[in-house]
């Protein structure tokens, strides 16, 4: 039996989640993205909407997290010459934490990531096998009175 964790008596404190993932993509598609060149349009800016839309809406989609008022959310992006890491950090006064909004984010902006290159990474298959979504994880954790 699956149930949620009560948190009723628990107070409302300030928390904080940072989370990181990396996608793999072909050297010739970063540059496609850094020289503002891939048809579908500003990759960061469509998967920097499709992480902040995932933060808030995190309990929709994980079936036993708590629904938080999410007072933040930041998105962060940084390249090397075949890989594009996101960092996503979610900020809320609650009475746990925003580690899984913080994961779904960074998860939703991979994908987001992925769709907005696919025509780029296709194998002529249709397949992607240059393209990997990697070492998603919580970096870091803050929990403090507010």
């Amino acid at each position: 039996m699956a149930q949620m964790v009560d948190v009723t008596n628990k107070p409302n404190i300030y928390r904080e989640a940072i989370a990181s993932g990396e996608i793999k993509l072909r050297e010739e598609t970063i540059k496609k993205i850094l020289n503002r060149e891939i048809e579908k349009g500003d990759v960061e800016a469509v998967a920097s909407v499709a992480a902040i839309m995932a933060a808030k809406d995190a309990s929709k989609i994980i079936p036993l997290a708590h629904p938080l008022p999410i007072t933040g959310v930041s998105v962060n992006f940084s390249y090397d010459k075949d890989k594009v890491k996101i960092v996503v950090k979610v900020k809320t006064k609650a009475e746990t934490g925003v580690e899984m909004d913080a994961l779904a984010g960074v998860t939703a902006g991979l994908l987001a990531v992925w769709d907005m290159c696919k025509q780029y990474e296709k194998d002529p298959n249709g397949l992607y096998p240059n393209t990997l979504i990697t070492n998603i994880k919580v970096e870091n954790k803050i929990k403090k009175e507010i």
